[in-house]
């Protein structure tokens, strides 16, 4: 180890290289590119190999990281691969979306004066890599089981659990609206972020595992030929899995809001993504969820804000402004995000926050005002207040909310007022359990927990399937097998 490890002393960080601002703004691909061998090697030989590893302390999966950083420094790229796919369904699309700057490299103990190792790249390349060679195989089942589980939506919390629930040999039975695999990983996540071949590969392997999917199946309160009513569900499996994830976008109100030209974010990349997929979009074709020429204004400082921000640029935006009402170090955002988009040419104007919108048949402008930073509140960050006088007006010919996401109302759409929910909306379940209070109905993700990480909802997902074969197995009067395969 002593040889190939430790190499931070001498050897600087490097990330993928990414391809030039004028390739980027022209289309949807991924602005980074791969790593090859010898440089994911050498990116990988920076690692400590320190005693206590916050980088895996902070990452919500609690992946083996400094183990498979040490097996890409060795160029064993096969055990890399299979340390690192223990522990998480997805690494490739971990390795690409999540905040690596908020978790384990922003954790990374070498960071001071240093700066972190590659981990979120080198995670990327070892799957890309599998893939490539053919080690990435879909499930084998070896005993399949009477039981079966529903499962309802199709994105990472939903799929992780299919998959570690199907290696235990349940049937199982995955339920979502859209057309396709993956939810917001597919319809809200844009391409430069995470190409949809990524996803439709991974929806590949799951089928060819024995997985089922419904898809454009709503469940609702009855059955009819585009819904599925919840009730059915319960009856037609054994255990169900609610994991769909909220959608309900949190809206802003004042003078002019409801102007046209006001979308939602969520509206918009789906539209976008549809668009790049090959789909006609009347609501792209009509100019409504276009930015082609258009002065745009995004309201928000999240992820979310961002995939608009960017995806605006590629659309042909005349120009593009993020309005945020805190400043950069207080933004919930990846920095990285911010950068990537800076670069693109995206203006930030912090601590700002519209007051009205204005404009006659459809937005033209939003009014907006300067905020400072107050006193910390109860959960410990800084209240922001309008500073007096401080109107001043952007020119907007589109403005898009990017103010987060709030679950719906469950309960009222599924016609089951026995699923009880918490005063956020989200669904109840038990601490360990994921058990909702209706017996054999669980839940996991974002519908538990509220708007959070992609990594969380598979964290959550696998979780909630340890907790499925456990209740299935009591109550098939079994003695509970630990989850070896599926861990």
């Amino acid at each position: 180890m002593a040889e190939r490890m430790l190499q931070f002393t001498h050897l600087s960080q490097h990330q993928p290289d990414k391809r030039t601002v004028a390739e980027r703004r022209a289309d949807f691909d991924e602005i980074y590119r791969s790593f090859d061998p010898s440089r994911a090697s050498e990116q990988a030989s920076r690692c400590s190999q320190c005693g206590v590893p916050f980088c895996s302390v902070h990452c919500p999966l609690s992946n083996n990281i400094p183990d498979w950083l040490k097996l890409s420094a060795e160029g064993r790229l096969e055990e890399a691969y299979e340390v690192s796919s223990a522990t998480n369904n997805f690494p490739e699309i971990c390795g690409r979306i999540c905040p690596q700057d908020r978790l384990c490299e922003g954790n990374c103990v070498i960071e001071r004066g240093f700066e972190s190792v590659t981990i979120g790249a080198v995670e990327r390349f070892i799957t890309d890599n599998a893939f490539v060679e053919g080690w990435v195989r879909p499930v084998q089942v070896t005993h399949e089981r009477e039981q079966s589980v529903g499962i309802i939506g199709a994105g990472p919390g939903g799929l992780a659990a299919a998959e570690q629930l199907r290696k235990l040999g349940y049937q199982v039975h995955v339920y979502d609206r859209y057309d396709r695999v993956g939810g917001l990983m597919i319809y809200g996540i844009p391409g430069f972020k995470l190409e949809k071949t990524i996803v439709q590969r991974r929806h590949a392997l799951l089928e060819q595992g024995g997985i089922q999917f419904h898809l454009g199946r709503s469940v609702a309160d009855l059955d009819s030929d585009e819904t599925v009513a919840f009730a059915t569900l319960r009856e037609r499996h054994d255990a169900l899995l609610i994991a769909t994830g909220v959608y309900k976008s949190r809206d802003i109100g004042g003078p002019g809001a409801g102007l046209a030209g006001i979308v939602k974010a969520i509206d918009y990349l789906t539209a976008s993504n549809r668009s790049s997929l090959g789909d006609r979009v009347p609501e792209i074709e009509s100019g409504l969820l276009d930015a082609s020429g258009k002065n745009v204004v995004v309201i928000g400082g999240g992820d979310t804000a961002m995939d608009c921000v960017r995806t605006a640029v590629r659309q042909g935006a005349a120009s593009v402004k993020c309005l945020y009402r805190r400043d950069r170090a207080n933004m919930p955002g990846s920095l990285r995000e911010v950068a990537n988009a800076e670069d693109e040419g995206v203006e930030f104007v912090w601590l700002a926050a519209p007051e009205a919108f204005v404009g006659d048949n459809g937005v033209s402008a939003v009014r907006a005002v300067r905020m400072k930073l107050g006193l910390p509140d109860t959960s410990g960050r800084q209240s922001v207040d309008p500073v007096a006088g401080s109107g001043f007006v952007l020119p907007a010919d589109l403005v898009i909310k990017a103010l987060g996401f709030d679950p719906e109302e469950l309960p009222t759409l599924w016609g089951e007022d026995g699923l009880e929910v918490s005063r956020w909306g989200t669904l109840r379940v038990g601490r360990t359990s994921f058990m909702t209070s209706l017996p054999g109905v669980f839940a996991a993700g974002d519908i538990v927990r509220g708007a959070s990480l992609v990594v969380w909802a598979i964290r959550d997902g696998r979780d909630a399937a340890a907790s499925i074969d456990r209740w299935l197995r009591e109550e098939a009067g079994e003695h509970r097998q630990p989850m070896m395969a599926a861990e």
